[in-house]
């Protein structure tokens, strides 16, 4: 997994609580809605990183 990808997906995750707190703040309901769908996004795919990670790590694990 590149470095470029795992900051993304953590920039997304921090962007969309943001936006969700700003928002909550400001009384924007919608806003609020898409921020937090922001933040669970970036967190689901930084949860896809791990696993492909430790699939990595097993199948080296495997090879040797």
């Amino acid at each position: 997994m590149s470095i470029v990808k795992k900051i993304r997906h953590k920039a997304e995750t921090a962007g969309g609580a943001t936006k969700k707190t700003v928002d909550k703040s400001l009384g924007n309901e919608r806003m609020e809605a898409e921020g937090r769908a922001d933040q669970a996004k970036g967190q689901a795919k930084q949860a896809g990183d791990k696993l492909k990670e430790a699939g990595q790590k097993v199948k080296h694990i495997f090879k040797h």
